[in-house]
């Protein structure tokens, strides 16, 4: 055995360890965010199938989504000063919580045999009211976990973490369906955010204290802080305007993925599986990749470039594909590009915001990148069901335009909505790459390299 192969072996395992050194903190947390992820998960994917089967309307699942997304939506900035008003760990606890009794009251209806589908929509309302307070919470916290230097890391973890529930949640949800019911899939759920509960508090997390102690204002305008922080800034203000017009696009397309896989295979329940667990395999490989990596120094660059591949792949080339082969391919490639695009984004928040304020701004972030998102997914379901698949039939309109590339039948019309959400939602990415504010972020508006914990 030679000197040298054997001194440079263990220098690359150095440096391979050293990348990832001083994560143990967050890797408690970041695995149980797996457990709960994948809970909800399989709950998500139970009602989706749920509200299809009930009448075959897009309509019934776009609203489903709405039902998540308009109160995390709306939510976000007062939940962003309220987990700056609290330590990290205790706002992560609540938002835990939050989730765990919204799922408790759905299962003791459920168990006593009077569950409506208006019920199933105040619970998917209650745990998107719980997810506004998470997402400030947990992107807030990280910082506090991780050192400057693995934020982009840990962030890719954190998506890893969503799409290993992409990937288990749907295969283990059409297996509970049939056979344990949804009664198996709510106690899964309740035990999962009890796992969160769990993590949470077995870890400390250094300088978490509550921002601007003695110096709050009314929680209104607290909530406000955030966007005030935001728009003040042009850099941050031309990113999440970009944000907004990608959103916008770009969701009202992916609203009707799930209902044009259901319909152009017949309602086969497993194809739509075979894709969603494409895109977590996607998610889980983009996520460990970030976090390999460390993600694009030229952040914004990255980020952008990486809209344009979600669209071309994850929306052109998914309208034009044909079979749950290519439809799954074409969807885990752009799943592997979306955790370097939000890893990116975090960063950047993470990065050039005070501490003491990361909370509202998150919330903020959340809350203008998404506005958009209702409005596409409103416009979605009656579109499909009453413009652009009646046109896909008839061969008229830009349904029947587009025939030559996404085809005829079944879910072709809704296939033309993706088709046009991808080119437009790459052309908005093109956009924001030619604004100076926006591309030249990391020099108009640096890095904090020492960030104020509060006070």
């Amino acid at each position: 055995m030679g000197g040298p192969p054997s001194s440079q072996q263990p220098s690359q395992q150095n440096r391979f360890i050293h990348r990832f050194s001083g994560m143990g903190r967050f890797s408690l947390v970041w695995g149980g965010q797996v457990v709960t992820l994948v809970g909800n998960s399989v709950l998500r994917f139970s009602l989706v199938i749920q509200a299809w089967t009930v009448d075959h309307q897009v309509t019934q699942v776009v609203a489903l989504s709405l039902c998540a997304l308009l109160p995390q939506m709306l939510l976000s900035p007062t939940a962003g000063a309220i987990v700056d008003r609290f330590r990290k760990r205790t706002a992560l606890q609540l938002a835990d919580l939050g989730g765990l009794v919204a799922v408790a009251a759905m299962t003791a209806v459920y168990f006593l045999g009077d569950l409506h589908l208006w019920q199933v929509y105040v619970t998917v309302a209650m745990l998107g009211a719980a997810a506004a307070f998470q997402f400030p919470a947990l992107s807030s916290a990280v910082p506090l976990l991780v050192g400057k230097e693995q934020l982009q890391r840990a962030n890719g973890l954190l998506a890893t973490a969503k799409s290993v529930a992409d990937v288990g949640g749907p295969a283990l949800a059409g297996l509970l369906v049939v056979t344990g019911g949804l009664g198996v899939v709510l106690w899964i759920d309740l035990l999962s955010f009890a796992v969160a509960l769990l993590t949470v508090r077995l870890v400390r997390m250094d300088g978490d204290q509550p921002g601007e102690a003695g110096t709050r204002k009314r929680l209104g305008a607290d909530s406000l802080e955030g966007l005030r922080y935001l728009f003040a800034q042009p850099s941050l203000r031309g990113l999440i305007s970009v944000f907004f017009t990608v959103n916008l696009v770009m969701v009202f397309g992916f609203a009707v993925v799930q209902p044009m896989i259901l319909a152009r295979t017949g309602s086969d329940v497993s194809a739509l599986a075979s894709v969603n667990a494409g895109i977590g395999a996607g998610g889980i490989a983009g996520g460990l990749l970030l976090a390999a990596w460390g993600g694009p120094k030229n952040r914004v660059l990255g980020m952008m470039l990486g809209v344009v591949g979600m669209c071309v792949s994850a929306q052109i080339v998914t309208a034009m594909a044909h079979g749950v082969v290519a439809w799954t391919a074409a969807m885990l490639v752009g799943a592997m590009i979306m955790p370097i695009v939000n890893g990116s984004m975090q960063s950047i928040i993470q990065t050039k915001v005070p501490k003491d304020r990361q909370g509202r701004v998150f919330g903020a972030v959340m809350f203008v990148s998404q506005i958009s998102s209702p409005v596409a997914m409103a416009f979605s379901g009656p579109l499909a069901d009453q413009v652009f698949e009646p046109q896909a039939a008839a061969g008229t309109g830009l349904a029947g335009l587009l025939r030559p590339l996404v085809g005829t039948g079944p879910g072709s019309g809704m296939a033309a909505m993706l088709f046009i959400a991808g080119l437009l939602g790459a052309a908005a990415a093109l956009w924001g790459l030619a604004r100076r504010a926006v591309r030249h972020i990391d020099v108009l508006t640096p890095d904090l390299e020492k960030q104020p914990a509060g006070g």
